[in-house]
């Protein structure tokens, strides 16, 4: 699927009449996301618009609507879960006919975990009808899940009639249980989320398709492989990482086997104990460029004289401004710099560094080549 070749539907395409969210018994989430199939339903009944069609943005809506884009995003998975919607990577979101097989991989998300760790929250406190819960950040502590995803499955528990938002009085915001006659679906200790999915998946990928050594594709073609989004193979590769079975090198180098999954023999060869990990190499790079700082500051300045601009040394250093920024900051913990504001203002140097220390060092070797060594 290719985006150039979807029709863009407008937002003067949509003739239904706006929500009225101010009256409302639902979220502005629900509300909106309620408009929203109404709206694909009436419009692929009467034929203005077809399965495959790409709805307007989300920040064209926001407009529309007069909300924010969050609320419309929120109010987009709504709409996804109800299979009348689905969203693209890098595309956006597609309308599909309601009744046919998703494209996109459904499996547990983790708000859906959280939907029911929410539901046997209410149950085993025992809320009764009209009673108050706690706080969106409270609940999302007791069920151990980000404020995010308890904010969506509080939103998904409003669409399923068990919940719903009383926000008219600013004195007593907050969710009221509609209806305490509910059951919980499955065990949450059987269920998976997608990630955890993914991960498993890789793992039988790395077992049947690569060998100790060989480099990981790129995010990209295992995201197309796999069917999910980039964000969800980072964080799959990220736990593959923590559990000793990839190591992530910077550059072209990329990320390699050193391990085989279900072999807890970790591979000890050169390349290996050559290549420092992502993160420590990141913070090297920190050093270095500290280290570097202070011997300017030392060979070419005095206390209380300015220093360049962040970037005119991102230019001269051939550094990202980013980095000459955290590295500052390093210097004014350690009490050589300060910062001051306004007209006169800039970084000042109030000591001057020892320069004996020097720069952490390491080799960045081709595998190949290491081979050779050994």
């Amino acid at each position: 699927m290719q985006k150039k070749t979807l029709k863009q539907i407008q937002i003067s395409d949509i003739t239904l009449k706006l929500p009225d969210l101010k009256n409302s018994e639902t979220s502005k989430a629900a509300a909106i996301s309620k408009w929203l199939t109404d709206w694909i339903e009436q419009d692929l009944k009467s034929g203005k618009i077809s399965a495959g069609d790409l709805i307007p943005s989300k920040p064209d809506l926001a407009f529309h609507l007069g909300v924010s884009t969050g609320t419309i995003q929120n109010a987009l998975r709504l709409t996804e879960d109800l299979g009348y919607v689905v969203s693209k990577q890098c595309i956006g979101t597609v309308v599909k006919e309601k009744s046919s097989i998703s494209e996109i991989r459904k499996l547990t998300s983790k708000r859906e975990k959280a939907v029911n760790d929410l539901k046997k929250f209410i149950l085993e406190n025992k809320f009764k009808t009209g009673a108050l819960l706690p706080s969106a950040r409270n609940i999302s502590k007791a069920i151990s899940a980000s404020f995010n995803t308890t904010r969506l499955a509080l939103e998904k528990l409003c669409t399923e009639g068990i919940l719903e938002h009383q926000y008219q009085n600013s004195q007593y915001s907050g969710w009221i249980v509609k209806n305490n006659k509910f059951s919980i679906t499955g065990d949450n200790t059987e269920q998976e989320t997608l990630v955890k999915k993914v991960e498993t998946d890789l793992k039988n990928y790395i077992t049947n398709s690569l060998k100790t050594g060989d480099k990981m594709p790129p995010h990209c073609k295992l995201a197309k492989q796999f069917n999910v989004s980039i964000k969800t193979i980072h964080d799959a590769l990220q736990t593959l990482i923590q559990e000793g079975i990839l190591l992530p090198r910077r550059g072209r180098y990329g990320t390699s086997v050193i391990r085989m999954p279900y072999d807890q023999t970790v591979n000890t060869g050169i390349e290996t104990s050559i290549f420092a990990k992502a993160q420590d190499t990141a913070f090297y790079y920190y050093e270095r460029t500290q280290n570097h700082i202070k011997k300017i500051i030392s060979e070419n300045y005095s206390i209380g004289d300015r220093l360049p601009s962040i970037m005119e040394l991102s230019r001269t250093m051939d550094l990202s401004p980013n980095t000459i920024r955290k590295a500052f900051k390093n210097l004014a913990d350690e009490g050589y710099l300060t910062f001051s504001r306004g007209r006169y203002g800039g970084t000042f140097v109030i000591d001057i560094p020892q320069t004996e220390t020097q720069a952490f060092k390491w080799l960045a070797v081709n595998p190949k080549y290491a081979e050779s060594l050994s």
